[in-house]
């Protein structure tokens, strides 16, 4: 059993499970997992490749990955699930487990302590597993993020709200109006590559703004913004005349008043 908290129940996440996972037993023939839109794109969804960041990696690596149809299909992981929410958030509270990093560091101890009391051997307990025979990096480029992106003709390509700019090289020189491959790691790392070669780009971040802070050093600049700042402090409000005062109207005493003066 693999367990261990999470910030959210992303990709990401299912990524780094994944690569324990991996790490501690070895490739399986298949998982089996609920419809969860990490695992499973909607049927009604239109475009794309028809399959999950998730998905494509489990295909990569040759695992099988088989959705169930309800939550009874994979009743011996619920009723396990249904436990710990009970057992766990208690053993948790007794150990005043308060923070994530607490939590993990608790799990693997409250893990062997469960398994020996409520585990049950298998039917068949060989084990099938299969031996990973991919090198670290080559692991990483499979569980992360991939896209493809369009460069235009100024080698320029979109993603994430940001404008990537490719470095001009002779590679780089050819792919205006071709596919380019994105890979986003977990990490932070962007890397952008085309058949294999990374490419090497600066950020143009379309969300960028100019605050008050940002004016450059200049003599005749800071003389300006001095004045401008100047007329600022005196809260001068112009008065906005009214079409009757732009043309020098005067109103006019009306008959009877005209009348009683004359009288």
């Amino acid at each position: 059993m693999q367990l261990r908290f999470v910030p959210s129940e992303s990709t990401s996440s299912y990524f780094d499970c994944l690569r324990g996972y991996l790490d501690a037993h070895g490739c399986p023939v298949a998982f089996y997992s609920d419809k969860h839109t990490v695992f499973r794109i909607n049927r009604d969804a239109k475009g794309g490749a028809g399959m999950t960041q998730f998905g494509r990696a489990l295909a990569e690596l040759n695992i099988e990955i088989i959705c169930a149809n309800s939550s009874q299909a994979k009743g011996r992981v619920e009723r396990v699930n249904r436990t710990l929410q009970d057992r766990l958030v208690k053993e948790l509270r007794l150990d005043d487990v308060c923070d994530m990093q607490a939590g993990n560091d608790f799990l693997p101890e409250f893990l062997n302590r469960f398994n020996e009391k409520f585990s049950v051997r298998a039917a068949k307990p060989e084990d099938l597993h299969r031996r990973m025979a991919l090198s670290p990096d080559r692991l990483s480029d499979i569980l992360c993020h991939r896209e493809q992106r369009h460069v235009g003709q100024q080698l320029t390509l979109a993603y994430d709200r940001k404008q990537l700019i490719l470095e001009r090289s002779a590679v780089s020189e050819e792919l205006g109006g071709q596919y380019v491959d994105l890979y986003d790691f977990a990490d932070g790392r962007l890397e952008v590559r085309w058949k294999g070669q990374v490419l090497p780009y600066r950020v143009f971040d379309k969300d960028q703004r100019v605050s008050h802070t940002a004016i450059i050093e200049n003599k005749r600049l800071g003389h300006a913004l001095a004045i401008i700042k100047a007329q600022q402090d005196l809260k001068y409000v112009p008065k906005i005349k009214t079409n009757s005062e732009k043309i020098n109207y005067r109103k006019r005493a009306r008959k009877s008043e005209a009348v009683e003066m004359t009288a």
